[in-house]
């Protein structure tokens, strides 16, 4: 593909492509310019612009010359592309930041947009989303309402078996807007002292000081709602006691827990605006301590051996060590309770616990029936997920409705792949727990429903999956999404020109895939623009759509090679309900969903 050519020949506004070494190939940089939609829409609002957009002079043939001041450009962000709030006041803002940005000048001696300022408006994504930027949905009901950003082990660096532990990863899991950060709780080989690691695994571990002053420190960096704390315990009481000591020293008045052991109900998260919270469940040593048999057998287990990575095949077991096993599992919450008292450290350690957490002990139909005055936290790994959907769906959105699921992956995933979180939406999951440090596109997804709600970390379920299923009488999904590709620009600034093809400009061309309930899984592409970095599609398409409220639309760039597999030239993913109509600038990400400088798409979303 030629990514090895990195010499570049750039030459009063063409480039220069070198064939066999002595040949050389110009081609012409176009200068990108308005498509018929954009020219007709200025038209409509400009004064001077045909189509009389306020009371000036209309006489230019294709008002073209017209000018959009702030009450016409007002006009537009209401009438065209639905910003009913916006006042003419932020228009004239809006109009001032365009022509300092185009102009560099910071005296304006001009008070409107012309058509190519307009133009450029258009293409600046942070003057003009695709998504609302800012959280508006309603934040007083309880946690279990809420889809909630959630990591799974938070501070691996890389792969499940022999990356590094740090706290670096959890930094950056919070300041993309993560809410739920896991950690697994060791003892150190000195057992004085608690570590962070992926227990029987060749992970170097991180101290958990280390973890929990970052948490502090980065928290609300970028979202003032509520960070959970997950905790995989494998912990001795002592060390629980130390753990408590920490966590409260550390957070201070930022650590929530209840007057009571137990919940009724969750609380809202405006309720807990800059408050760390913590759940978990008695710890597996608790077990070991009281079943040497089941210790002995757990030792010779070379998986790992957090609750989330349970091994693909079953392991052999002798008949009394499963019959021990289960005469603990099947032990009724009050025993374990009333044992669990008599540890000297319980109030320390679990006074500190927000939400209680468990895996299932007998069926999973059985662990998920609804308990009236108290709420919990139940995790299933996927596979657990897609079998209880498959014979147990609607116990699994009533169980959601009160309390919160958490969906693991699968232990095979060793090199920090992730799941597709769709099964778990629909069925009301609140914590679909991903590798936040791999990429991939169920992670895309991940990032395109946290877009939502100004990138918060909690978005609201929908009301279907609130109420009695997914026949409620008051839902009425049916819509249509039309979309329409205008162009893309922004590769020649990020990347070398001979970065796709050696020999020539790229060929670009955008896939589209609506991902939701089944029903709605579709996909699109356009055409392929051969040989200009401005690839103008200017095609529109239609999605229907059964459950909007779940749908995620992913956009996808590619470059056409004829003898290799396509190049990659962005991608994004946005949550349609969350999407603004009208002509909106769409940034675009590279693999690790990090957002590319300059790249970007003008598009058109319509409801119908």
């Amino acid at each position: 593909m030629g990514k090895e050519k990195k010499t570049e020949s750039y030459d009063n506004g063409s480039y220069n492509y070198k064939m066999f070494k002595c040949f050389n190939r110009k081609f012409k940089i176009n200068e990108v310019q308005p498509t018929d939609d954009v020219r007709d829409v200025f038209c409509q609002f400009a004064v001077g612009g045909g189509g009389g957009g306020g009371d000036g002079d209309s006489s230019d043939g294709d008002g073209s010359s017209g000018v959009l001041g702030a009450e016409q450009l007002c006009s537009f962000l209401d009438d065209y592309q639905g910003d009913s709030d916006i006042t003419v006041a932020e228009a004239q803002r809006l109009i001032d930041e365009v022509i300092r940005r185009r102009h560099h000048v910071t005296r304006f001696t001009r008070h409107g947009l012309d058509l190519d300022d307009f133009f450029n408006f258009l293409f600046y994504d942070d003057l003009n989303p695709p998504i609302t930027p800012h959280v508006h949905q309603d934040m007083t009901a309880p946690l279990s309402h809420y889809f909630i950003y959630t990591g799974h082990n938070s501070y691996l660096t890389g792969n499940q078996l022999s990356s590094d532990c740090s706290e670096v990863p959890v930094i950056k899991a919070l300041q993309r807007g993560v809410r739920v950060i896991e950690l697994d709780l060791w003892p150190n080989s000195t057992g004085t002292d608690i570590n962070v690691l992926h227990g029987r695994t060749l992970t170097t571990p991180v101290p958990l000081i280390k973890c929990l002053k970052s948490i502090r420190d980065y928290a609300f960096s970028s979202s003032p709602y509520p960070v959970i704390i997950t905790l995989e315990d494998h912990l001795t009481a002592d060390l629980q006691a130390r753990v408590a000591e920490m966590a409260t020293q550390i957070f201070g008045q930022m650590l929530y827990y209840p007057e009571s052991d137990s919940l009724e109900e969750f609380p809202s998260p405006a309720s807990l605006l800059h408050r760390i919270i913590i759940s978990t469940k008695p710890p597996k040593e608790y077990l070991e301590s009281r079943n040497p048999i089941v210790k002995q057998k757990d030792n010779s287990n070379a998986s790992p051996s957090s609750e989330d990575e349970t091994s693909g095949t079953d392991e052999i077991q002798t008949l009394e060590s499963m019959l021990s096993y289960d005469d603990y599992e099947n032990k009724s919450d009050s025993d374990q309770e009333e044992e669990e008292a008599s540890e000297e450290q319980k109030p320390a350690y679990k006074r500190l616990i927000t939400i209680h957490a468990g895996k299932p002990k007998g069926t999973v139909k059985e662990e998920m029936k609804v308990v009236v005055d108290n709420v919990r936290r139940l995790s299933l790994s996927e596979q657990e997920l897609d079998r209880t959907c498959s014979s147990n769906s609607q116990d699994v959105v009533r169980f959601t409705q009160r309390n919160l699921l958490r969906i693991y992956p699968k232990g095979t995933r060793f090199n920090s792949s992730n799941y597709k979180p769709l099964i778990g939406w629909t069925h009301g999951a609140q914590m679909i727990a991903f590798n936040m440090q791999g990429y991939g596109k169920s992670l895309w997804l991940m990032h395109g429903m946290f877009r939502a709600n100004g990138g918060c970390g909690y978005v609201k379920k929908p009301n279907f999956l609130m109420k009695k299923g997914f026949h409620d009488e008051v839902f009425d999904p049916k819509k249509k999404l039309p979309v329409k590709v205008y162009m893309g620009d922004g590769w020649r600034l990020d990347f070398s020109h001979t970065h796709f093809d050696s020999y020539s400009p790229p060929d670009f061309y955008t896939k589209m895939f609506i991902v939701g309930v089944p029903a709605d899984n579709a996909k699109s592409k356009t055409r392929i623009i051969e040989d200009n970095w401005y690839p103008i599609w200017d095609e529109e398409f239609s999605f229907p759509l059964t459950v909007p409220e779940l749908a995620l639309l992913r956009i996808e760039v590619r470059e056409y090679d004829m003898s290799e597999k396509d190049d990659f030239g962005g991608q994004t993913c946005l949550p349609v309900s969350e999407l603004r109509p009208g002509i909106r600038s769409v940034p675009l990400y590279d693999k690790k969903g990090e957002k590319m400088k300059s790249v970007r798409l003008l598009m058109r979303f319509i409801f119908e």
